[in-house]
This record gives structure tokens, C-alpha cells and sequence, in this order.
């Protein structure tokens, strides 16, 4: 049974599929009880909204949680990258530290 929130992203979503925040909501709402569909929505938003660097964070975080260990660094490099190109100092920050734990996790 869907929730009222993943109804109402649904319908956002339905209304602007263009809408980067729309597909990111939903793959963060899907990640919570559905990995093929959150996989598939992370998947949409890095390949048609590559500009949009909130996705980075969550979707290396996703694709790492479920065992997709070069899908994952790929992410980080990119989100890394990209919120350089950016000159977003605090994305770039929190991305290299998240990077460095999932390598160090990786070295575990």
C-alpha cells in the first residue's frame, strides 16, 4: 500500500518529470522500502539531471548500501568533481569525507 507522501511525489513527478527535485524525492522515498525503484529513480536523476549535485550524496550512499561498490565510487568521483566545477565548498567537503569513509570502509 503507497503512502500518502509517495502519492503526492508521484503526482509532482507525473506533473514535471523535467523537475530534478521531483525524481530525487522519489528515489530518496523509494530507498526506504523499494531498492529496484529507488535504484531505477537514482539512476534517472544521474543520467538526465547530472548538474544536480544534491543527488551525489545520497545515491553513492545507496548504490554502496547495496553492494554496487564501483557504481558507487564513480558517484563520489563525480559528486566530487562536479561540486568542485561548482565552487560549492560545503558539498565538495561532505562528499571528499564521505568518500574517504567508504574507502576506508572498503580497506575494513
Amino acid at each position: 500500500m503507497k503512502n500518502a507522501l509517495l502519492q503526492n511525489l508521484l503526482s509532482f513527478y507525473e506533473e514535471d518529470p523535467s523537475d530534478p527535485f521531483n525524481v530525487y524525492a522519489l528515489a530518496l522515498e523509494y530507498s526506504k522500502f523499494d531498492m529496484l525503484k529507488a535504484a531505477a529513480f537514482f539512476d534517472i536523476l544521474l543520467a538526465e539531471h547530472p548538474e544536480y549535485l544534491p543527488a551525489y550524496y545520497h545515491a553513492a550512499s545507496f548504490f554502496a548500501m547495496q553492494d554496487k561498490i564501483s557504481r558507487a565510487e564513480e558517484i563520489y568521483i563525480k559528486g566530487i568533481a562536479l561540486a568542485l566545477n561548482q565552487k560549492n565548498t560545503k558539498t565538495h567537503q561532505e562528499l571528499l569525507r564521505a568518500y574517504r569513509s567508504f574507502l576506508d570502509e572498503l580497506d575494513d
